[in-house]
């Protein structure tokens, strides 16, 4: 069995979320039936009676169901996370990729400014360099997924622009194929993604991100652009941190240049510019990895907003490029998806904001944590540790 689109599994994660908040759903009245609304309501859009037709025939999958509503959830931390997906293969073909389409990438840089190491990481991440792009028929699971209780108004927006996709010649129906959430392509868009920022990279005329490295590659650095990239500017840069750092100005919501960073301890920024704002990323806490994460960095929050996923993304992008191996940190104490779960419902009964209490050190987890680290005089790292938990359980 091939090896998972972990793109789709984050993506999936989100949207169980969400649902998981309403509780379940139970679907009422014959797919045949919503099909035959569907296709009126997508012409009364605009779309053509050919673009249309692409639905004729296509069937509910319970198997889509199944998938969506068995997701379990994504709890590793990042050394074990990138550990895995950062893996030395994907260093090595990343890099002779980017010699083989160096043509590309020089045009890339020009018209967008994305660095050939950030788009063959997603490249790598997202489907192991086009190797793997799914194999469910993408029109059969937006319409399972859009007929479907649990979010059918942002699935029918995204078959919609599946049949606009077609209808503007990028692809047949027969091509379009992907993982079971309906993302297509060699770095995973979901239709309304693909419509916005698929562009021509081959100079064939279309779009076609499934089977054309340079659309798929030209269409990526587009997005990342889209998404706010700013030309020439560091995204993620390990550094090294003192027990001395104060360790409340770490996080994504606090900023100060690195040039400041330098004055209050953090070590390994040179080559950076003095004046650029970071923060200073913890992703393990104060005894793991330290990373000063810039502006560029948010867009790989924006394209994924795990933050294990984007922090590997952007650590994969720098080794790519000619980074050392990541720090392994010192005095790590193991806190696994029991704990967590059970810090994030202790949380949550305080009157905190952690999200789902699903095991997950989402951002809005490591907030909270920060918020009672601070209230009880411990090092505000934002990352979760037994003596915290013994201190909320006492409480």
């Amino acid at each position: 069995m091939r090896r998972p689109l972990y793109r789709a599994v984050f993506l999936s994660l989100m949207l169980a979320a969400a649902a998981n908040e309403s509780g379940a759903c139970t679907n009422t009245g014959s797919f045949e039936r919503w099909m035959a609304d569907f296709k009126a309501e997508a012409r009364s859009k605009g779309i053509s009676p050919r673009a249309v037709a692409a639905l004729d025939g296509v069937t509910f999958d319970q198997g889509v169901i199944n998938s969506d509503r068995g997701q379990k959830v994504f709890s590793q931390t990042f050394l074990e996370f990138s550990d895995r997906m950062a893996a030395k293969y994907r260093i090595e073909k990343g890099r002779q990729l980017i010699a083989k389409y160096k043509a590309i990438f020089d045009q890339i840089d020009q018209r967008f400014g994305v660095p050939a190491p950030v788009i063959v990481a997603y490249w790598g991440l997202e489907t192991d360099f086009g190797s793997n792009t799914g194999n469910l028929p993408t029109l059969r699971s937006l319409a399972t997924l859009a007929y479907d209780c649990r979010r059918p108004d942002k699935f029918r927006a995204e078959l919609l622009d599946a049949l606009r996709i077609v209808e503007r010649g990028d692809l047949r129906p027969e091509e379009m194929h992907g993982p079971w959430a309906g993302e297509m392509g060699q770095t995973q868009f979901v239709p309304s993604i693909y419509l916005k920022y698929g562009i021509d990279g081959d100079g064939d005329g279309r779009a076609d991100l499934i089977r054309s490295a340079p659309d798929a590659l030209m269409s990526s650095a587009n997005y990342l652009h889209g998404l706010g990239w700013r030309r020439g500017e560091a995204w993620l840069k390990e550094v090294r941190v003192a027990e001395s750092t104060p360790w409340a100005e770490a996080g994504l919501d606090v900023q100060h240049t690195a040039g400041e960073w330098k004055r209050l301890g953090v070590e390994g920024a040179e080559g950076v510019r003095d004046d650029l704002p970071a923060s200073l990323l913890l992703p393990m806490g104060k005894n793991g990895p330290a990373f000063l994460a810039f502006n560029n960095f948010k867009v790989f929050l924006e394209w994924n907003q795990s933050l294990v996923y984007s922090t590997t993304v952007a650590y994969l992008a720098n080794r790519i490029a000619g980074a050392p191996a990541v720090s392994r940190g010192h005095g790590l104490v193991p806190f696994g998806y029991e704990q967590t779960k059970e810090l994030q419902g202790l949380l949550k009964a305080r009157g905190y904001e952690v999200g789902e209490v699903d095991g997950k050190l989402g951002l809005a987890t490591r907030a909270s944590i920060k918020k009672v680290q601070l209230k009880l005089g411990l090092p505000a790292d934002s990352y979760p540790s037994p003596e915290l938990l013994a201190r909320l359980r006492a409480r």
